[in-house]
């Protein structure tokens, strides 16, 4: 593990309280599982052991592995599960961790604590990370990993010795195995760790051996993962089929690129996202002007994560905010390694920038676009409240088919009436969703849920509206916020 400094460690441990503050404050506000995905990570966890099928074919193909891994024992117990409080825990933790590294990061690149403060407090204050480390989402693990591998390249790359670290490589894999947007991150990373290491000194071929034997680890985990997906759905990785195409930004770049830049610029403030441009810009001029500054490159690493958001967009993925809100830690860190490089002057303009930015991204506001885009599906919410009153009065405990893509979500809902997922036939029970899917589900199940309009319906909608056959025998009782719930008629 790297070596953290008497700063790090104590913004660290603030960090822990104030993320345990904002947690129990949004807790308090009912917003803790207000996001539908916060729901649905909890369901891929719970559905390893809790399923028809329990089995590790069950942590899915299209979200990584590792949150729901660590998550699987836990959410076992039902007021985690229900709760969320086993990866909250997670998160929290996570957003310590994230802030004692961008402090750590910007310290050894450029030797300034008021650097170090104010990357660590501009990341802290953000409402829209205050917010995500309050819930059991992954992108708060994401940004305890991705700090913590840069970190641990930019000791490598800054120090004598001469291979990496074993530690940096498993942090690498638990980092790929989390979400998408570490994979640009750890390849930009030992990229620009290895040509610091070369441009202050270190012989060409020695760093290329170092680098190539680092590369296994990555290239590992992401073999390990196609494998797995292969294993479980019958494909190596998934890249669509769950969303339906946005005409508005599919196969436009610069329309893309511009949406992504206005959407760090709506999450962190106007302020925040010119200070990162000049600051990288700065940092990539100090970098190839001396060779014993080279390492100053290495903060901008974290604003690879744009590639995610940019190739998800470009394909036709729909615009969604949280996507942009990584981002915010790449900024962070780059205005703050600028800040340091002012030496004297780095402590009044590190309190005038903090100032400026945080007033127009205000700790805690309730406004924040993240808060706002996760209570997108609360009236949803309300409305199914009916499908599951009328479920619960007439419930027979025969399975009940939904699609875990659309409803997961409901799922979770659902197990605060009594219901666990070993109710629910979905994607995930192999073969027999398989049969019920191709030729109707009345020789498997007692009951369908049906998702009628979110994203164009989901694949029971979809092929009930193809193959009008495909729910004969069954009768429909009930709708509310966009679900239908049909009955097997008897006989």
């Amino acid at each position: 593990m790297p070596s953290f400094d008497p700063l790090s460690r104590a913004l660290g441990a603030v960090a822990a309280l104030l993320g345990t503050l904002a947690a129990a404050w949004y807790w308090s506000a009912g917003l803790t599982l207000s996001h539908y995905d916060a729901k649905a990570h909890l369901v891929v966890a719970r559905r390893i052991l809790d399923s028809l099928t329990p089995s590790w074919e069950q942590i899915g193909a299209v979200w990584l592995p590792l949150p729901h891994v660590l998550n699987a024992l836990p959410v076992q117990i039902d007021w985690m599960y229900r709760t969320g409080a086993s990866a909250i825990v997670i998160s929290i933790l996570s957003f310590a961790v994230t802030v004692a590294c961008l402090s750590a990061l910007v310290l050894r690149v450029t030797g300034s604590p008021w650097g170090a403060g104010l990357a660590a407090a501009l990341f802290a204050a953000n409402p829209n990370v205050l917010y995500l480390q309050s819930t059991p989402m992954t992108e708060p693990l994401l940004f305890a990993l991705s700090a913590l591998v840069v970190l641990h390249l930019a000791e490598w790359a800054q120090s004598a010795s001469g291979p990496v670290p074993r530690a940096a490589g498993w942090t690498i894999v638990a980092a790929c195995l989390t979400r998408y947007e570490a994979w640009p991150i750890v390849g930009s990373a030992m990229a620009l760790a290895a040509w610091v290491k070369w441009r202050r000194g270190t012989p060409l071929a020695e760093v290329v051996v170092s680098t190539a034997r680092l590369a296994r680890y990555p290239a590992g985990a992401v073999l390990f993962f196609m494998g797995m997906s292969f294993a479980s759905i019958g494909e190596w990785f998934v890249t669509g089929g769950f969303y339906v195409p946005d005409l508005t930004l599919q196969g436009q770049p610069v329309v893309v690129a511009e949406a992504i830049v206005k959407g760090v610029s709506d999450l962190g403030g106007e302020r925040l996202v010119l200070a990162a441009q000049i600051s990288a810009i700065v940092l990539v001029a100090g970098a190839a002007w001396r060779r014993s500054a080279s390492g100053l490159i290495l903060p901008i690493v974290l604003l690879a994560s744009a590639a995610l958001p940019f190739y998800a967009f470009v394909s036709g993925h729909p615009f969604r905010i949280r996507y942009e809100v990584p981002l915010i830690l790449g900024c962070a860190a780059c205005i703050g390694a600028a800040v340091g490089m002012t030496r004297r002057a780095a402590a009044p303009i590190a309190l005038i920038l903090f100032t400026a930015i945080v007033l127009q991204a205000r700790p805690f506001d309730s406004r924040a676009p993240m808060i706002v885009e996760a209570q997108l599906d609360r009236q949803n919410g309300v409305g199914r409240q009916a499908v599951t009153r009328c479920l619960s009065q007439s419930y027979d405990g025969t399975t009940i088919m939904a699609s875990m893509g659309a409803l997961a979500h409901y799922m979770q809902e659902l197990s605060l009436a009594g219901f666990h997922l070993a109710d629910f036939l979905h994607e995930g029970s192999g073969p027999t969703w398989q049969a019920a899917y191709a030729y109707g589900p009345a020789a498997f199940t007692g009951w369908v849920l049906v998702e009628e309009a979110a994203e164009g319906g989901d694949m029971l909608h979809q092929k009930a509206t193809h193959w009008p056959e495909f729910l004969r025998g069954f009768e429909r009782v009930c709708k509310g916020g966009n679900v239908a719930l049909y009955r097997r008629r008897s006989g």
